[in-house]
């Protein structure tokens, strides 16, 4: 693994600091937070992906409205083949 030494300076270091939970080190815990941060920048770019997607494929956008309008609080009906037994 490539080791890179970050140099972070007061009042961000203090504030960190309070943040951090007493159990876990302090390089975890900012490593924690830049993977977190990672993670968001991803899902954010995503999301823009699949808004774009929907304004040019009419067929995703639809089934996404079906879902939408779903009914998800009720139980789903049984099949024919099911309520014969």
């Amino acid at each position: 693994m490539k080791a890179n030494t970050l140099k972070i300076e007061d009042p961000l270091l203090g504030e960190l600091n309070k943040m951090r939970p007493p159990s876990q080190s302090f390089s975890s815990f900012v490593r924690l937070l830049l993977k977190q941060a990672v993670r968001k920048e991803k899902m954010a770019q995503a999301g823009e992906q699949y808004a774009q997607l929907l304004k040019k494929d009419g067929e995703e956008r639809e089934a996404l409205d079906d879902w939408e309008l779903s009914d998800l609080a009720s139980l789903p009906r049984k099949k024919a083949s099911e309520r014969s037994r």
